[in-house]
């Protein structure tokens, strides 16, 4: 089995594009992550009628938001929206390895080959050809699997990386967001739907 449990506690919302830049703001101030979370909580930030919402919101964007670099979080606040929008795809795909591995092993491999949907079909192969190497996957039940899925196609089309139809957008990747995420690693650029022509541009 493989030693690397996949994380699938991603159901607690989608993309949280206008969330993320709001506690972005607090934390190139504070430099702080648990400074970013106490104060987002006390002001409640978010605007959540439920303090547990609140908490559970809070933890997720940050944990997300943690795996950027400085040089990526740079691009978060002063980017384009949709350099926007890949780089917090890229913080949920590199806290979720489920997410990462449907990216570059699903996603952009029927970009490759010239396959542009993406039915849910096809989600549900990945999830049962994970299972035989990953038990925690064995025991999600029926409903939990479905909410997972839906909100993977949510967050799928937030990021620009389907359409409403499930349809694979060529992901247009700028020079500066390239670099941004290649100086950490290259290998993570596989998660969109780009050519190895545009992936060479990291070389």
């Amino acid at each position: 089995m493989n030693q690397k449990k996949y994380l699938m506690s991603f159901t607690t919302g989608g993309l949280f594009h206008t969330e993320s830049l709001l506690l972005l703001e607090i934390y190139l101030k504070t430099q702080n992550w648990d400074d970013v979370y106490q104060y987002s909580l006390d002001n409640n930030t978010l605007q959540t009628r439920v303090v547990s919402t609140s908490k559970r919101v809070l933890k997720e964007i940050i944990n997300r938001l943690k795996t950027l670099t400085d040089d990526e979080l740079h691009l978060l606040k002063n980017g384009s929206v949709s350099e926007q929008k890949y780089l917090l795809w890229l913080g949920t795909c590199r806290r979720y390895i489920f997410l990462h591995d449907f990216a570059t092993e699903v996603i952009r491999e029927r970009y490759l080959t010239l396959k542009y949907d993406l039915p849910v079909e096809e989600y549900e192969s990945f999830f049962v050809s994970k299972e035989q190497w990953h038990e925690e996957l064995e025991k999600i039940t029926e409903g939990s699997r479905y909410k997972q899925r839906t909100v993977v196609f949510k967050i799928l089309r937030e990021a620009d990386i389907i359409d409403t139809n499930k349809l694979i957008l060529p992901a247009i990747l700028t020079d500066e967001l390239i670099s941004a995420i290649a100086k950490k690693d290259a290998n993570d650029l596989a998660i969109f739907p780009v050519s190895d022509i545009d992936l060479q541009r990291a070389v």
